[in-house]
């Protein structure tokens, strides 16, 4: 059996339409290196995200719950991370090296 494990790199960006970078076809912005990590990985096509403001829509996104179950409901809003585990978490517990770089807005 192969224990190779893939390498995971999840960017997520605020406020950014799929279309303003050219491997999703823009034609006005080149974005040679985004589209290699994309062409080379895995890219969703059809992602849609249930919260109308980035707080809740990160909290979502990192938990796989809805805004209203992680309790995260505005943007004032911290996650209890007792209660409710990322998948940078889990992916810790598995021995992954995690980080994350940039905004949080989701407590400590």
């Amino acid at each position: 059996m192969d224990n190779c494990r893939p390498n995971i790199l999840f960017l997520m960006s605020d406020d950014h339409a799929a279309p303003a970078i050219s491997c999703y076809g823009s034609r006005i912005n080149k974005t040679p290196n985004i589209d290699r990590i994309g062409n080379e990985g895995m890219r969703f096509n059809n992602f849609f995200c249930t919260n109308s403001i980035c707080t809740p829509a990160r909290a979502s996104v990192l938990t796989g719950k809805y805004g209203h179950k992680t309790g995260v409901k505005t943007l004032g809003d911290t996650i209890d991370q007792s209660k409710h585990r990322t998948f940078a978490q889990i992916l810790h517990q598995a021995d992954y090296q995690t980080a994350i770089i940039g905004k949080w807005h989701l407590g400590q």
